[in-house]
């Protein structure tokens, strides 16, 4: 069945503006497009490729073990954020172990629907999991935020992922 050339026309129309809109909801492949840091910054320094490591270090008082499984890539970063700013939802494909230097941070979990936050004072601590766990850090404070992470993940892999909102925060 043949159609009019208007109503050609028409479809044409309807169906460019639906693969706009696709495209400007979705990015390559389908997926979602990421929610970018708002002054957020990030130096970093690398050692890649660390063949597999044990370490253990034991005594009566204090006990610590690391060993990775395969190389890795170990990063050490500092992230400022200056008020009012946040990294953006994101996830890492390794744990993190992050140090708050000075300020307050914020820290959103994706996974959490009542999106209730975390408060890190300076001299705090926290940690991320990765292996896909969305989280955001904010800095909801008028002074700056200063964060020391050391995080560990496969050797070559990406270090940080950017991730779509959740959708349980108001932001």
């Amino acid at each position: 069945m043949s159609h009019p050339t208007g109503m050609r026309r028409i479809t044409a129309v309807v169906g460019a503006s639906l693969a706009g809109l696709v495209a400007s909801v979705f990015g390559p492949n389908g997926a979602v497009q990421a929610t970018p840091g708002f002054g957020f910054a990030s130096d970093t320094a690398t050692a890649t490729n660390v063949p597999e490591i044990r370490i253990m270090s034991l005594s009566p008082t204090h006990q610590v073990r690391l060993s990775t499984k395969g190389s890795a890539d170990f990063h050490v970063t500092i992230n400022t954020v200056i008020p009012g700013g946040h990294s953006g939802w994101h996830t890492h494909p390794g744990p993190s172990f992050i140090v708050v230097k000075s300020g307050t941070a914020t820290v959103y979990d994706g996974d959490d629907p009542s999106c209730t936050p975390r408060i890190v004072e300076a001299g705090g601590w926290f940690t991320d999991p990765g292996g896909g766990h969305v989280h955001l850090v904010r800095n909801e404070n008028s002074a700056s935020l200063v964060l020391a992470a050391f995080q560990v993940v496969p050797a070559g892999a990406i270090r940080r992922i950017d991730s779509p909102n959740p959708g349980f925060c108001g932001f």
